[in-house]
């Protein structure tokens, strides 16, 4: 079965535990409900939210020879989502992150990047790159190998071809961000960081202006990301500030990623950028209600009922 869309990028285990009241002083345990392994990682996570709501998915990626690695490819096979393009470096271990909850605060990782900073585009089957609706690149920044201009040739080619290219980040360090930036914001349709990612990227704290420094660097639409503030969306014609659904927070892992499936699964439903953020709102709102990056994410029945029962409120700015 050919694939709607093609999910590439970071793949992760994350070790996560349920809201701790704070850090343990050295020496200290303090205790938690659960301590769980789930998935992790842009591409693993939007790939199976995409999944769960009934897209055809491939997720290309690297991995170590080990179990995480085997952790991954088995979840997301369980899910549904073909893995041919996963791959099992020797020599690298899979990546995977320590993420704290805290009660009040955000949530803090604690990352490996592992395998994933070998993958490159030579890694996507070009099958997929050929038969792909959407193609999703997510935690760009965080793989050097794929900072190429072959990477801008691959977005290139497939715009021409009528395919939608969206690009989402991760900063790992203090590096200039904006030479990888540049190699592909010209040839990306949907650019979708969060606004933290942004201040360090842009230097700029209005979420508006961020979004107008990406655009006059050639990517043709931004969505930013605010949390629990909502999101902003600008393009050549509009600029539209959605809010949020209503949700119980438990954990924020994960919810970006769900935002990004939610967003595609509305591309890819033909919506327009009003109907992408809701997608994105609800998936995103429905990630937050466990510790787990996919674990209480929406499948496609819930997500419709769910948008029928609550409103989004999106006004133009």
């Amino acid at each position: 079965m050919s694939i709607e869309c093609l999910s590439a990028g970071i793949l992760f285990a994350d070790c996560g535990c349920e809201p701790i009241e704070r850090l343990p002083k050295p020496g200290e345990l303090v205790k938690t409900e659960r301590i769980g392994l789930t998935l992790g990682g842009c591409a693993s996570n939007a790939g199976l939210d995409l999944a769960k709501l009934g897209f055809s998915v491939g997720v290309s990626g690297c991995v170590g020879a080990d179990g995480f690695g085997e952790f991954i490819v088995e979840t997301l096979e369980g899910g549904g989502v073909d893995t041919k393009g996963i791959h099992a470096l020797q020599g690298r271990g899979t990546a995977c992150s320590l993420i704290l909850n805290v009660e009040g605060k955000d949530r803090g990782f604690i990352s490996s990047p592992g395998a994933c900073l070998d993958f490159s585009v030579a890694h996507i089957p070009d099958d997929w790159i050929d038969e792909a609706k959407v193609i999703y690149i997510g935690g760009y920044l965080m793989m050097p190998a794929l900072e190429t201009p072959e990477l801008s040739e691959l977005f290139r080619k497939a715009r021409a071809a009528g395919t939608k290219t969206v690009l989402d980040v991760v900063l790992m360090g203090s590096e200039d961000y904006w030479k990888g930036l540049d190699l592909v914001l010209s040839e990306t349709d949907v650019f979708l960081p969060n606004d933290d990612e942004s201040v360090i990227l842009t230097g700029l704290d209005d979420p508006l202006e961020q979004a107008r420094r990406y655009r006059d660097s050639g990517a043709n639409a931004v969505v930013i990301t605010q949390g629990d503030k909502g999101s902003i969306y600008m393009d050549d014609n509009i600029c539209l500030r959605a809010g949020v659904y209503p949700t119980t927070f438990v954990g924020g892992t994960g919810s970006g990623d769900a935002f990004d499936a939610g967003y595609i699964a509305g591309m890819l439903a033909g919506e327009d950028p009003t109907g992408c953020l809701r997608w994105g709102s609800a998936l995103g709102a429905s990630c937050v209600r466990s510790i787990g990056a996919t674990e209480s994410v929406f499948n496609r029945a819930e997500a419709e009922a769910f948008m029928a029962e609550h409103e989004l409120v999106i006004e133009e700015i």
